[in-house]
């Protein structure tokens, strides 16, 4: 099993640098595989930009990896994005793993010049133009139905080769075949339940088999929103208010925390795990850093040692 931790990026009160920084220095510290920045670029929280925090959390970090799931790739240029995931990539020696997922549902793609009708296939051959953007070879031709590029030079190339690994994020069984085609990991969104992750994971094994690619280098994960407390009703108050936080007032998502005292999470995180998780994003929804360094602090001490 792999653990990994979410990193505070609320700024409601003004970005507090130092607590952030000692918060990712004790999490490589408690022996996090992991760290993870979330994109909301139109949303109610104040959240700083993923990439951009990782960038800064590369200076003060030496070990651990550094993650964002996911990013909308149809929602951004693809060179440009190319250009700022190698420069993380870079400044971290090769510690990047970047989510990518197409969007969907209730995204504004007007506002970022995109068709809703054709988001699919620009997020694909998006895809596609990073990949040749981050290629052995120095200079780039690529003729796609959005995009027209002939023998551009481009550099940097990332550490990874040929790229950071990449992490799909997918619920509809279209486009978990897609991630399996395109991805190297899948992780479920923690906007998702414990229930529908597990009916994806089934969808993922069914594909990874049907294109006949190995299981073993797939690596399968979730981020779980959470929030442990002694007092179980406390825990469901504070774990809903850090949600309505990020998400506001959307849909479903008080059926998606795990929360309560440590005992309860084990058994929230155990049932993830049972799902299929090899992964787990752990994401404390405190409301500031601070709050999300005694839940670290916690899960680490009484949460995690259960679950190895």
């Amino acid at each position: 099993m792999r653990f990994d931790i979410s990193v505070p990026q609320r700024v409601a009160g003004g970005f507090d640098a130092c607590a952030t920084r000692d918060y990712l220095i004790r999490a490589e510290a408690l022996g996090f595989t992991g760290a993870w920045t979330l994109e909301q670029t139109i949303g109610p929280s104040p959240l700083l930009a993923p990439l951009e925090m990782l960038a800064w959390a590369a200076a003060h970090t030496e070990r651990i990896r550094l993650g964002v799931a996911v990013l909308v790739t149809s929602l951004h240029e693809p060179l440009q994005l190319a250009s700022a995931v190698t420069a993380v990539d870079h400044l971290s020696h090769g510690r990047l793993d970047l989510g990518v997922a197409p969007g969907g549902g209730t995204r504004k793609f007007a506002a970022f010049g995109v068709e809703r009708a054709t988001f699919v296939g620009n997020f694909t051959e998006g895809l596609e133009l990073m990949k040749a953007a981050w290629s052995d070879e120095p200079k780039v031709t690529f003729h796609g139905r959005f995009r027209d590029v002939d023998g551009l030079p481009i550099q940097p190339k990332p550490v990874q080769r040929p790229h950071p690994p990449l992490w799909f994020g997918a619920n509809v069984p279209r486009a978990i075949a897609r991630a399996v085609r395109h991805g190297d990991a899948f992780l479920g969104a923690g906007s998702s339940t414990t229930a529908a992750f597990a009916e994806a994971v089934r969808t993922v094994h069914h594909e990874l088999a049907e294109q006949r690619r190995d299981a073993e280098d797939f690596t399968v994960g979730k981020r779980v929103y959470l929030i442990v407390d002694d007092d179980p009703l406390r825990a469901r108050e504070r774990v809903l208010a850090g949600l309505r936080r990020i998400y506001g007032g959307m849909a479903g998502i008080d059926e998606v925390p795990v929360s309560g005292t440590p005992a309860d999470v084990v058994r929230g995180l155990r049932d993830v795990v049972d799902a299929g998780a090899e992964m787990l994003l752990l994401n404390p929804v405190g409301e500031d850093v601070s709050e999300d360094r005694e839940q670290m602090e916690r899960l680490a001490a009484e949460v995690i040692p259960q679950l190895k």
